[in-house]
């Protein structure tokens, strides 16, 4: 007999690591899949995701946190094998630190684009191949890397995160084509503009509500939207879908 849908989603007795989770989509991944009864390390450059560990399904008692700078040489590898040391495996691994610097491209500065690459596209590759290692081990796993909208259409002053979601998506074909036979999936999940506290700022006034016209729903996502969808992707709901960039933009790029 099939297993009923519900329990498709329960996470209980799996380890998730979440980057960027100190706010935003990145806190939103996190308190879903702490609700599905995953225990989660949290890891953000902000010592204040130790605040989001406590408020998350379970509290300080249940959750980890690190805090660490993904862009220091070998923070990636030390922080996957810090959270196998302490919990013994990791099962789901969610990419979703990043930074967009914003810029024309005939005056984005090579440094821009340097720190774009290296947080948006190194970090994360290097976070997956070291989560793939043990996963590999292991014969299980769930990568969500986050993409954007910005993967797979253009926007203005947006030349060098473009590139690197772009570039996640490529990557995340590659790793779910490799990895499917050890049990793992890979998979990249491309929002439209959030309203997390950044994009709120980011996108207030008059250019916010110039995009909002062009989505056809005429709205931004919410972070716990998103993070819905990441815990469909990290469960065994999702257990055949692999290597696909899942848009999620309220009709934006369907036009």
């Amino acid at each position: 007999m099939a297993p009923q849908a519900g329990s498709l989603f329960h996470l209980g007795e799996r380890i998730a690591l979440v980057t960027g989770a100190a706010g935003g989509i990145g806190r939103a991944a996190a308190e879903s899949l702490a609700a599905a009864g995953a225990t989660v390390a949290l890891l953000d450059i902000d010592p204040s995701v130790r605040e989001v560990a406590a408020a998350l399904s379970g509290g300080c008692d249940r959750h980890l946190t690190l805090v660490a700078d993904l862009l220091a040489p070998g923070a990636a590898e030390a922080a996957v094998r810090d959270v196998v040391g302490r919990c013994g495996r990791l099962d789901i691994l969610v990419n979703n630190a990043g930074i967009a610097l914003l810029d024309p491209a005939q005056t984005l500065s090579e440094d821009a684009w340097d720190r774009t690459m290296a947080l948006n596209l190194k970090a994360p590759f290097l976070l997956a191949q070291a989560a793939g290692r043990e996963m590999i081990r292991r014969g299980y796993g769930r990568i969500v890397n986050l993409a954007s909208q910005a993967s797979v259409v253009a926007l203005e002053r947006h030349v060098a995160y473009c590139a690197s979601k772009a570039a996640i998506v490529g990557m995340t074909k590659v790793l779910a084509l490799e990895w499917a036979k050890h049990g793992i999936t890979v998979n990249a999940v491309s929002p439209t503009v959030v309203e997390t506290e950044l994009g709120r700022k980011a996108w207030a006034g008059a250019v916010g509500k110039a995009m909002k016209l062009k989505i056809p729903a005429g709205r931004f996502a919410r972070p716990d939207e998103i993070g819905a969808l990441i815990l469909y992707l990290a469960s065994d709901a999702a257990a055949m879908v692999n290597g696909e960039n899942i848009v999620i933009d309220g009709g934006y790029t369907a036009q």
